[in-house]
């Protein structure tokens, strides 16, 4: 079973955050996160920056949640309940990138929080989830304060202009996000087709990690990465060094996706419910 230490009952677990969207269909988003967290015993915290219809066939649209109420659900929850370790996910805008940025720092979590970044640009279906105009303050306001990127291979090519297809591009890709401010860059390889396998490859501006698991054969695969996010975002809440989180969350994310299920139409979600069969 794969699993991180749970708490004794009665005692306060870690607490982690997730600052991301809503899936009205339940499979991606704060959603998935918080279905994470809980298998893995972690305490999730929510702040909310976007409202988005969707089902298994796409996203019909979305609403940004108010600056004032995205900043306030973060300051809330970090003067009183604290906060072990946090991931962001669908920003949707320029400002509202800025606003979580500014507030992070303004909390004072920038050296202390963990903060895992998911640069969610657009949904598996490729509806478009962040404006155009947010990559720059994607890149200079919110990769500077991350431990760590994990951003899909449609991600890295918005992001960096590269377009991976083997080894020597995965690495050429990962210096180019690194270059970006981040402690850590992570480059998803399980669009990689090149490879017979999954190969995510880490990088911290010295050495590379490579971390390779069998391809899953699965149409639903709707919020994997959400999922692989959060599991990092877990395991750096427990204490685990960067690399030792990306294997723990590779290896969950892997299980979920074993245990994906169909869901309306469409593309189902991996789900972490296996864990509650052992």
């Amino acid at each position: 079973m794969i699993q991180l230490p749970l708490t004794p009952p009665g005692q306060t677990p870690l607490r982690v955050m997730t600052i991301a969207g809503s899936d009205s269909g339940g499979g991606a988003g704060i959603q998935a996160d918080l279905r994470t967290f809980a298998m893995l015993g972690v305490h999730g915290l929510v702040a909310v920056t976007a409202v988005t219809v969707q089902n298994s066939m796409g996203v019909k649209g979305f609403h940004e949640i108010p600056l004032d109420v995205i900043t306030g659900q973060i300051e809330a929850v970090a003067s009183d309940i604290g906060v072990q370790a946090a991931k962001t996910g669908m920003l949707a805008s320029s400002a509202i990138i800025g606003a979580v940025a500014d507030t992070w720092r303004r909390q004072g979590m920038a050296d202390t929080v963990p903060l895992v970044v998911d640069p969610v640009c657009a949904s598996m279906h490729g509806d478009p989830l962040l404006h155009p105009s947010a990559l720059d303050s994607l890149k200079s306001q919110l990769f500077p304060l991350a431990t760590v990127v994990t951003p899909n291979l449609d991600e890295v090519r918005l992001l960096t202009g590269i377009d991976v297809v083997d080894s020597d591009t995965q690495r050429a890709a990962a210096h180019a996000l690194h270059a970006l401010g981040p402690k850590w860059a992570l480059v998803k390889g399980g669009h990689l087709r090149a490879s017979s396998q999954s190969p995510d490859l880490l990088f911290d501006g010295t050495d590379f990690f490579e971390f390779d698991t069998a391809r899953i054969d699965t149409g639903h695969d709707h919020g994997a990465g959400d999922t692989l996010a959060a599991a990092i975002a877990s395991a750096l809440a427990n204490g685990s060094t960067v690399p030792d989180a990306v294997a723990f969350g590779k290896r969950w994310v892997t299980e979920c996706l074993r245990a994906a299920y169909p869901l309306g139409h469409g593309h189902g979600p991996v789900s972490a419910l296996f864990r509650l069969n052992g």
